[in-house]
C-alpha cells in the first residue's frame, strides 16, 4: 500500500494508524499548494479533488478520506483493537467519533490556514472551535482516549486536529484535558516514529525514546 501525504496535514492520522498496526506502507510525499509530488508526478492524477490522505491498495484501487482510510486499515488487523468489531454499537460509537471530527473540528481549521480569510471569519472560527473544544474537554474527563482505555483511530485522528492549535495560535492550555489527551497520544512510541519520518519531530527523539 502507498499513503499520499503532506507533512503534519490530515494525512498524519491514517500514517500514525498504520505504523500503530505494523501495516508496510510506502509514503508518497505531496506538495498540497502546487500539486505535485516528491520524485516527480501531478498529484492531480492521483485525487481530482488534490487533496490528502489517500490510500493506494496494492490492486491499484484509491481510498480517499481519511475517516474512511484509518477504518479500512484497522479493519486489517482486527485484532489490535483501532476499531471495533464491525455491526457493534461500539463501531458506531468510534464513526460517531469521526464523523464530529470531521465535520465539527477539522472543517473549522479550514479557513485557518488560507491566506485569504478574513480576520473577522478567522475570530469566528476560533470561537466555532473554542466551543467543540469545551464540549470534547468534558467528554475526555477521567478517560485516556475518546472511547475509554483502548486508543482507536480516533484518537490518532483528533491528536492530529489537537495539533493544528499550535500554528493557528490557540492555547490549548485552555482545555487541560485536551491538553493532557493530546501529550498522552504524542508520547506513544508509533505517534512518534510517524512524525519523526515526516519530519515533524528531530530523529535524534527516537533514540532517546
Amino acid at each position: 500500500m502507498k499513503l499520499y501525504y503532506s507533512p503534519g496535514a490530515c494525512s498524519l492520522s491514517p500514517h500514525i494508524v498504520a505504523r500503530e498496526l505494523g501495516l508496510s506502507i510506502d509514503l508518497q510525499k505531496v506538495n498540497t499548494k502546487d500539486k505535485t509530488m516528491e520524485g516527480g508526478g501531478d498529484f492531480w492524477k492521483v485525487n481530482a479533488r488534490g487533496y490528502v490522505p489517500v490510500l493506494e491498495l496494492d490492486n491499484g484501487e484509491r481510498l480517499t478520506e481519511g475517516p474512511a482510510i484509518v477504518q479500512y486499515l484497522a479493519d486489517q488487523k482486527p485484532e489490535a483493537g483501532l476499531a471495533p468489531k464491525a455491526g457493534t454499537l461500539e463501531r458506531y460509537r468510534l464513526q460517531e467519533w469521526l464523523n464530529f471530527l470531521t465535520s465539527e473540528v477539522h472543517k473549522q481549521f479550514s479557513p485557518l490556514f488560507k491566506p485569504n480569510t478574513p480576520e473577522d471569519y478567522k475570530a469566528i472560527a476560533k470561537q466555532n472551535l473554542a466551543t467543540r473544544f469545551d464540549w470534547l474537554d468534558q467528554q475526555l474527563a477521567g478517560r485516556d482516549y475518546l472511547m475509554g482505555k483502548q486508543f482507536t483511530v480516533a484518537d490518532a485522528y483528533a491528536f492530529v486536529l489537537l495539533g493544528w492549535t499550535k500554528p493557528t495560535q490557540i492555547d490549548l492550555a485552555k482545555w487541560p484535558n485536551l491538553t493532557a489527551f493530546h501529550k498522552r497520544v504524542g508520547a506513544r512510541p508509533k505517534v512518534k516514529q510517524a512524525m519523526q519520518a515526516e519530519g515533524l519531530l528531530p530523529k535524534e527523539q527516537e533514540r532517546a525514546a
